[in-house]
Formats: structure tokens, C-alpha cells, sequence
């Protein structure tokens, strides 16, 4: 059987170990393959036994990566870096989907590892920052560390030239440098949806119609505000509130797979 290699970052206290637990559950519901699912963090308390965990690296040029990301004001250093080192994952199979751990599974996340064999698949952002170009958005990867070494020697060799060819952003920095290697594929924008820009109604429909979950959504990013808390439950914010949504209860708290 194929197996579907999926992992997520946890670092500080921002989000508890229920997300990534229900990220797991998610995907377990979701993928026809046998699924081996890592989280690398600082704290591995409260994950559930299924979930293989790797400590938080350091890596060699991390001083001076965070040196540079303090200089220009940039808040914590790119800890993403460390996911496409090369033997990271002993026994890595196939490609490796990258998640955040604030996303909705919501269908077949089989299709994701089999698309564009050999690419760095990123769902192009919904926004470009001023000046920068509408590259991959970060909250799903697939990508193959072996193949796409140079994601992560380039930071090692430079980290401040790094920072500065990818705007201090990782997502713009992976997405631009796999487009400089021929390697950046975009995901089919339907499979890799934005709640608030693809799931909410539009303003003021939201004050009165729930979110509506796209027919090809595989997975739902919250970005921004709402969180996925708070999308739950109904979120107000004046002009920009939406009704609660019980198809997120059941996608991001559903029983676990």
C-alpha cells in the first residue's frame, strides 16, 4: 500500500496539542494510503501515541539566520527551513506534504502527494505583497527533500542573502526559488481554499448565510482571522463576522480516525 508522508510544525505556545492531533485525525479521514504523520516541535505533550515526533532542530546557521531576521524586523526566524533538509525523515518514502497546523481537512489529500511528480506544489496566495509577486502560499506543501535539497543549502550557505532574495517571507522564498530551479507547480486553486476569501460569504451576506464549504475543497487554510476556534463557534468582527459553521465542527473536530 501507498503510504502519504504528512508533517506539521509546533513551536511556542500559540496553538495546543489539539491541532495537531486533529490535523492527523483529518488526514486519516481523508487519504485512501496508509498515512505516516510527524510533528517536529519543542513540546510534544498531549500528541497522540500515532503521531511520530521530531525534536525542534537548531540548525548550524541559525544564529546568524535569526541575526538577520532581527535587523530587518522580521519576528522569528524561518523554521520551515529545517523540513527540506535532506534525511530529516528516516526512511522518507515518496514525497512529503507540509501543513500547518491551523487547516481543515476536508477531502482526499491523496491527490496532493500525487500531483506534478518531481515539483514543489504550493497553492498560489490569494494576495501579493506590494512589489512581490503572487507566488505559493505556505500553509500546503509537497515537496521532496532529496530532489529539492536547494531549498535548504541555500539558506545554509547565505542565510542573509537567503532572506533578502525571499523577502523575509519562507512561502515566497520557497515558492520563487523552485520557480528559478523549473521546479514550482501550482495546486489546482479548488483543492486549497481560503476560508475567509473562498468559504465566507460575500459582505453582507455573511452577517446572515453560514460559510459554505467549496465542492473540491481538499483543504481549508484560516489565515488571518477568523481561527478555526472561531469560525466554530461564529465569529464577530462587525462587517467581516460570520454565522457559525457546523461543517468545520465536523471536519476539524470530528472523531478521531
Amino acid at each position: 500500500m501507498t503510504t502519504t508522508t504528512c508533517i506539521c510544525l509546533k513551536f511556542g505556545t500559540r496553538y495546543g496539542p489539539e491541532y495537531v492531533n486533529r490535523l492527523r485525525s483529518g488526514l486519516a479521514r481523508h487519504s485512501a494510503s496508509r498515512l505516516r504523520f510527524v510533528c517536529m516541535t519543542d513540546d510534544a505533550r498531549g500528541l497522540d501515541p500515532g503521531i511520530e515526533v521530531l525534536p525542534l532542530p537548531q540548525e548550524p546557521f541559525h544564529d546568524r539566520m535569526f541575526a538577520a531576521m532581527q535587523a530587518k524586523g522580521l519576528k522569528a526566524p524561518f523554521q520551515k527551513i529545517s523540513l527540506f533538509r535532506p534525511g530529516l525523515i528516516e526512511g522518507l518514502e515518496g514525497p512529503l506534504l507540509v501543513l500547518d497546523i491551523d487547516v481543515a481537512i476536508t477531502g482526499n489529500v491523496d491527490v496532493i502527494r500525487d500531483f506534478a511528480p518531481g515539483k514543489i506544489a504550493m497553492r498560489r496566495e490569494w494576495h501579493a505583497r506590494s512589489g512581490l509577486p503572487a507566488l505559493g502560499h505556505g500553509s500546503v506543501e509537497k515537496i521532496e527533500p532529496d530532489r529539492h535539497r536547494y531549498l535548504y543549502d541555500r539558506m545554509a550557505e547565505n542565510p542573509e542573502e537567503a532572506l533578502v532574495y525571499g523577502g523575509g517571507s519562507e512561502q515566497i522564498y520557497t515558492s520563487r526559488l523552485a520557480l528559478d530551479h523549473g521546479d514550482f507547480a501550482p495546486l489546482p486553486e479548488a483543492w486549497v481554499v481560503s476560508f475567509k476569501y473562498d468559504c465566507r460569504p460575500a459582505k453582507p451576506l455573511n452577517l446572515f448565510v453560514a460559510p459554505r464549504l467549496p465542492a473540491d475543497a481538499r483543504v481549508v487554510c484560516f489565515h488571518g482571522r477568523p481561527k478555526m476556534d472561531e469560525a466554530v463557534q461564529g465569529y464577530r468582527a462587525g462587517l467581516a463576522s460570520t454565522k457559525a459553521c457546523g461543517w468545520l465542527r465536523d471536519a476539524w473536530m470530528g472523531t478521531a480516525a
